[in-house]
């Protein structure tokens, strides 16, 4: 039994912060009903995006309501904070957070108390000094860029159908991804199929003339699935055509031009920058110890090295990895060890309240699976490899029986179900990005910038 009233500050609402308050949530239902427990999750969204479904919901296959779980459902029994966090005092055992509040009050931001404090974070993308990225690059780690990037595909299509200027339908029809991990490979070929079906609805625009690039500074893609079916997704790729370009860096993107370091010179207006990530800068702030890569230093028992009542996790731990047979070696950043390290931490915490011993983190990888689109994919599970529509399915399993809660599940098979009866949605809702511009413009404004002066919103 918890002899003293415990506040737990859990920072993030991710794969991480989320299960770790669930799991809390769980354990210590009754001194969460008679207040001798008070969790607070801080979270820049009021939701957990489940993330290996972007792609997916990028191409139309999945509702993107249904690509993200609200934290107030499923963690009622927590207070939800919808801000960030910008510092941490850990000697004093506080935080200083921003809340969509902050701008309306004189008094500034935030300081809020805690006992325990769990740092999850998690990552934002790594981005490099490339000219003109940041003015014309595209991400692909949120639901709000995912579904931006499906209506920017098919806008894309509209203007080239629509122009009669060869060297702007070009430029639209030319779409270059950087990354060839996880993120950029499945984008990639959830987007170009999804854009080789739309263009049947096209008079004028076939799926020969698009441009489909993928950019890979390292000699192979999806390192996570092993060489062989590397090589395999390079092979299956540009049997669609898609130039996959191994050992090649982006130099600039200047002006609308995708220059690569192999001299390529690419007119383009589809930027898409999928080449990694780095921990959240707010660690950085926080005075705990951090590896020489920005990670939280962790034990096995996920507290934060030579720190008490600091707990980490995920993306912003360097948990060591008790399985394997390197010394010094760390948990992947992934979305398999996040899910498991956050049950060990929540449990840990329990232990950690009530005196009773902690338990090491212990899980060895399993593999990995991907899509390249409909009905392909690969995969490499407990040692057996998979390629085309097993593996796509595999794929489908598995991260049905991952998303969180039976709600969602329900909601992501009944749309795959109907996804296989009926034809794919070709709808760009570009006017999402500004839903104002219109009004703005009749009450005689000027409609925001990046519009482009279209009240539609269209790019």
């Amino acid at each position: 039994m918890v002899k003293e009233r415990a506040r737990i500050l859990v920072v993030g609402g991710g794969y991480v912060g989320m299960y770790t308050a669930l799991r809390l949530q769980r354990k210590l239902r009754a001194e969460l009903r008679r207040g001798g427990v008070e969790i607070t999750v801080v979270t820049p969204d009021p939701y957990m995006t489940y993330q290996p479904f972007l792609p997916e919901a990028a191409a139309g296959s999945i509702s993107p309501r249904h690509v993200v779980v609200p934290l107030r459902r499923v963690l009622p029994h927590c207070r939800i904070v919808v801000g960030e966090v910008t510092a941490v005092d850990h000697e004093r055992r506080t935080a200083t957070l921003t809340t969509l509040a902050s701008e309306e009050e004189s008094a500034g931001p935030q300081r809020l108390a805690y006992d325990e404090i769990v740092l999850a974070p998690g990552s934002v993308s790594r981005t490099l000094p490339v000219p003109g990225l940041a003015e014309h690059g595209i991400g692909f780690r949120t639901v709000e860029e995912a579904i931006g990037l499906r209506n920017h595909v098919i806008e894309q299509m509209d203007i080239a159908s629509s122009t009669r200027d060869p060297a702007i339908r070009d430029a639209a029809l030319t779409f270059v991804f950087v990354g060839g991990g996880y993120a950029g490979v499945e984008a990639l070929g959830e987007l170009e199929d999804m854009a080789r079906h739309t263009a049947r609805y096209y008079h004028n625009v076939r799926p020969e003339d698009m441009k489909w690039i993928l950019v890979e500074a390292s000699d192979r893609v999806l390192p996570e699935v092993g060489a062989d079916l590397g090589r395999y997704t390079v092979t299956e790729l540009r049997r669609r055509n898609i130039d996959v370009r191994l050992d090649t860096r982006l130099e600039s993107c200047a002006g609308r031009v995708a220059v690569l370091s192999d001299g390529a010179r690419f007119p383009t207006r589809t930027v898409v920058w999928t080449a990694g990530v780095k921990p959240h800068p707010v660690l950085a702030a926080t005075g705990l110890p951090r590896t020489d890569r920005g990670r939280l230093s962790c034990t096995a028992e996920l507290t934060v090295e030579g720190t008490g009542h600091a707990w980490a996790a995920g993306d912003a731990a360097a948990v060591p990895d008790t399985t394997a047979d390197e010394p010094g070696a760390t948990t992947a950043p992934n979305a398999q060890h996040a899910l498991r390290q956050s049950r060990v931490l929540g449990d840990n915490i329990v232990r950690s309240l009530h005196g009773e011993p902690l338990r090491a983190y212990a899980h060895r990888y399993a593999g990995s699976v991907a899509s390249l689109g409909f009905h392909k994919g690969v995969a490499h599970v407990y040692g057996r490899r998979l390629k085309g529509y097993p593996a796509w399915f595999m794929h489908r399993a598995y991260h049905l029986s991952r998303v969180p809660t039976f709600n969602r599940k329900a909601r992501v098979l009944a749309e795959w179900i109907l996804s296989g009866l009926f034809k794919r949605e070709i709808v760009s809702l570009g006017s999402l990005e500004h839903p104002r511009a219109e009004f703005e413009l009749a009450a005689g404004g000027k409609p925001p910038e990046g519009s482009g002066g279209d009240p539609k919103g269209s790019s």
